[in-house]
């Protein structure tokens, strides 16, 4: 073993092998231990795989060197050891939680069968084990439901419909990804499923998930309703992986608590990507996942001044299909979407060709934005709000923005 200081980083998502990677390129080696069998993929594209578009392969991501297939169960903080199922203990200097998301699984009736596992035809959406698994159950006229119509939700009802299933989306708030979009882009994400044949159920909250010999055959609504299902996706969103962290005796709120150098309650052990909560936020999207691991291999490496101090996420989502009759659909949605009293909101709807740009200024500096559709402003914009400079007051160069077909 060297002089150097040992990294040991739990989780081969985007977060823990871009935090690998990237040690690796300034010199301070990392143990990655990761507890998927597959190769690290991209999670963000599981939908494309689903849909046919890409295989596997296409979305893994470069495998960093000391990838240790594994899973941990638990952290002696005292020794500076992590325990894994297989027995072995894994020593380190410092120790970095890249331990990601769990599906979160509503607490519907008949959602589980003894031994605690999902009924035959029920499947989460979260891992690659998931997406194979939908995809190999999938066939033209298969009756699926999915439940939850946000970012997730919305991209698995697609990726069905595009693979020839009849596909009903319940959704329980009154809108489609309600967390990212305004009304007016909502129902255009609406029309669009509607469009490729998907029925679209909003307020509309799920009681029961019905079987006959351990495999679905219905889901049940709240008024009593039943729809036939071959398959249900539960797409109800994702909730910090703090299992382990709570068991050290870590700070934990919504995720694991860290600061601007993305240090845990620990000095020794450090937190980066979903699982993390920094200033109170927990993102769960790749582009702050990405700025973390990058500052913290940084600081790692011996940079003093490297410092993650939050993100301006911006949320964007392209549907395809591999040789699909339909078009594909494009949104991206940014800051604060909803204007406050006193706000200026400019939009710009084309009905016919389905697209829509909106964003808000408030004392004349972009704030927020939602585009669907032809997304060739989303970079010029999103490059304008990130800079957070003041706008001309002529407003003319936000409406060349806002029109322009270029810049993304």
């Amino acid at each position: 073993m060297t002089s150097k200081k040992r990294v040991v980083v739990i989780g081969a998502g985007l977060a823990g092998v871009t935090l690998a990677r990237r040690l690796g390129e300034l010199g301070t080696p990392a143990l990655l231990v990761g507890d998927e069998e597959h190769r690290p993929y991209n999670r963000v594209l599981l939908a494309e795989v689903l849909a046919g578009r890409y295989g596997p392969e296409v979305i893994a991501l470069p495998e960093p060197a000391g990838l240790l297939r594994g899973r941990v169960t638990g952290i002696d903080r005292a020794g500076r050891t992590v325990r894994c199922a297989d027995g072995s203990v894994i020593a380190y200097d410092t120790l970095v939680l890249a331990t990601g998301s769990n599906a979160v699984l509503p607490p519907l009736r008949g959602l589980f069968a003894p031994g605690h596992e999902l009924p035959e035809g029920v499947h989460a959406f979260r891992t690659m084990d998931d997406c194979l698994g939908l995809s190999k159950a999938v066939r033209p006229g298969a009756r699926a439901v999915v439940i939850g119509g946000g970012l997730l939700g919305v991209s698995a009802a697609r990726a069905l419909a595009v693979r020839g299933a009849q596909v009903v989306l319940a959704q329980q708030s009154e809108r489609l990804m309600e967390r990212q979009l305004d009304p007016a882009a909502s129902a255009l994400v609406r029309r669009h499923l509607e469009g490729l044949g998907v029925e679209v159920h909003t307020e509309c909250r799920v009681r029961d998930v019905r079987g006959v010999g351990g495999a679905v055959r219905s889901v049940e609504m709240a008024d009593g309703y039943a729809l036939g299902a071959d398959l249900v996706v539960l797409a109800c969103g994702v909730r910090p992986r703090t299992g382990l962290a709570r068991e050290a005796g870590l700070e934990v709120g919504k995720g694991v608590l860290v600061d601007d150098e993305l240090r845990t309650s620990d000095p020794h052990i450090r937190a980066v990507g979903d699982c993390a909560e920094h200033a109170g936020r927990v993102y769960g999207l790749a582009a702050p996942a990405l700025e973390q691991a990058g500052a913290l291999a940084g600081l790692l490496a011996g940079d003093g001044t490297a410092r993650y101090t939050g993100t301006r996420a911006l949320t964007r989502l392209t549907l395809t299909g591999a040789d699909s009759p339909f078009a594909p659909f494009d949104l991206a949605a940014f800051g604060e979407t909803d204007p406050r009293p006193g706000d200026d909101v400019v939009q710009l709807a084309d009905a016919t060709r389905g697209t829509y740009r909106k964003v808000v200024v408030r004392d004349d500096r972009l704030v927020g934005g939602v585009l669907v559709g032809e997304l060739g402003t989303v970079g010029a914009l999103a490059r304008a709000w990130e800079g957070a400079e003041p706008l001309p007051s002529d407003g003319g160069p936000l409406l060349h923005l806002l029109t322009q077909d270029g810049g993304s």
